[in-house]
């Protein structure tokens, strides 16, 4: 056994000490259903193949999803699921990081009490890396998709933001777009003058020539949108600022809630009352929620199937990637459940990185 195994060992007998029933996922899984559910960056890396009688399949890049799709199948509730084995995604040479490794993870499905679902998740990754020198991170997606919900702007940008919450880059330059700055927001207003001054067969062959290879009617659908974003007024300025503020945010978390609930910003009120109550539950159990870190931009770069809280155990390490991550999925047992939804939650750990931390000391 290596040191990564003994310690993915250590860690699931912590897990099913705390209640969770151990769980297996198949290495190969079915990639037309999945694949679409973690997002642009795990879609990626996964590693695809195809199978004359299975169709298109892929190697396991993690196991929540195939998780929360049997116990949507065929689980009881509540239930508290742990598992442990290898997962695969590929990586950029410069990264210097495996393609192959370890995954200890434990998940929690349960209709009450949601915040402690949370705190209970939170307090044993907590208690599991105690003996590591690692610093806490939480943040919740929930707030940010509120913030965007409650932009005074159309339905369509909404959505497009909404999209592009896990690419920080992306998303500021549409968000400064929206309100009416900024590089992308000149480019816009050339392209759409220009395809005003245009016939209707040279708009054709204008928007041909920006969105590549589309049919005629897909074109002429882009440039009936564009033309319709235009008659949009601008995202309001301190809606805009607000936004980016928000963004930046990062304090301890009853800090970070009592700036918030300041903007007296009515869209955030039901998320920050989640966070309030998440934070009153880590406090009972056991986790001093008054120095514990917040930021509001963390997990924006990690699965896309978080829509609430979210948080991390991280080294002070670059060149490694985080110890522990984990978050809320609400969302995703909806998918997965045709239509029935249980609130859930969990968290990963990488044992590889933690044997990578002991070798440097």
């Amino acid at each position: 056994m290596t040191r990564a195994e003994a310690i993915a060992a250590e860690l699931l007998s912590g897990m099913q000490g705390a209640g969770a029933q151990p769980v297996a996922a198949d290495i190969l899984q079915p990639a037309e259903t999945l694949l679409d559910l973690y997002g642009e960056d795990i879609r990626a890396r996964a590693y695809v193949t195809h199978d004359p009688a299975l169709g298109e399949m892929m190697l396991r890049p993690d196991f929540t999803v195939p998780v929360v799709q049997a116990h949507m199948r065929d689980g009881a509730e509540p239930a508290r699921y742990c598992y442990s084995g290898p997962v695969f995604r590929k990586q950029e040479r410069a990264a210097g990081r495996a393609r192959e490794y370890l995954q200890v993870g434990y998940e929690v499905f349960a209709r009450n009490d949601p915040a402690r679902a949370d705190a209970e998740v939170f307090a044993l990754f907590a208690r599991l890396l105690a003996g590591h020198d690692l610093r806490p991170v939480t943040g919740d997606i929930g707030i940010l998709k509120a913030a965007v919900l409650g932009l005074e702007t159309s339905a369509r940008r909404k959505a497009a933001l909404m999209r592009h919450i896990w690419r920080p880059k992306r998303f500021r330059a549409l968000l400064e777009r929206m309100g009416g700055h900024g590089p992308l927001a000149e480019a816009r207003a050339e392209l759409v003058a220009q395809l005003r001054g245009n016939s209707a067969q040279s708009q054709v062959q204008e928007a041909g020539q920006m969105v590549g290879l589309r049919s005629e009617e897909e074109i002429r659908e882009r440039i009936a949108s564009l033309l319709e974003d235009a008659e949009t007024s601008p995202i309001p300025r301190e809606q805009v600022q607000a936004l980016e503020g928000l963004l930046s945010l990062a304090a301890p978390a009853r800090q970070a809630l009592a700036k918030m609930r300041g903007q007296n910003w009515a869209a955030l009120a039901p998320a920050l009352d989640r966070l309030e109550a998440r934070l009153g539950a880590l406090d009972d159990a056991g986790i001093d929620s008054t120095t514990l870190p917040f930021e509001a931009s963390f997990g924006r770069t990690t699965m896309e199937y978080y829509d609430g809280f979210v948080f991390g155990f991280v080294s002070s390490r670059d060149d490694l990637p985080p110890v522990a991550t984990g978050g809320r999925y609400d969302a995703l047992t909806a998918v997965l459940g045709q239509g029935r939804a249980i609130p859930a939650v969990g968290g990963v750990i990488r044992p590889e990185t933690l044997v990578a931390l002991e070798a440097a000391r």
